[in-house]
């Protein structure tokens, strides 16, 4: 294992929680275009000119 520092901010803890955050996203945006019938981006475009 890699005990030196890390510069950049990647590290094992960061990267672990931002695919887990990534999955959530995705997850509830296939739920959300299930449930709406719109995709992504129609949702975006149809929230902005709300």
């Amino acid at each position: 294992m890699n005990n030196q520092p890390s510069f950049t901010g990647f590290n094992t803890f960061a990267e672990t929680w931002n695919g887990r955050l990534a999955m959530i996203g995705l997850s509830l945006a296939v739920i959300t275009e299930a449930l709406t019938g719109q995709g992504i981006i129609g949702q975006v475009v149809a929230w902005l000119t709300f």
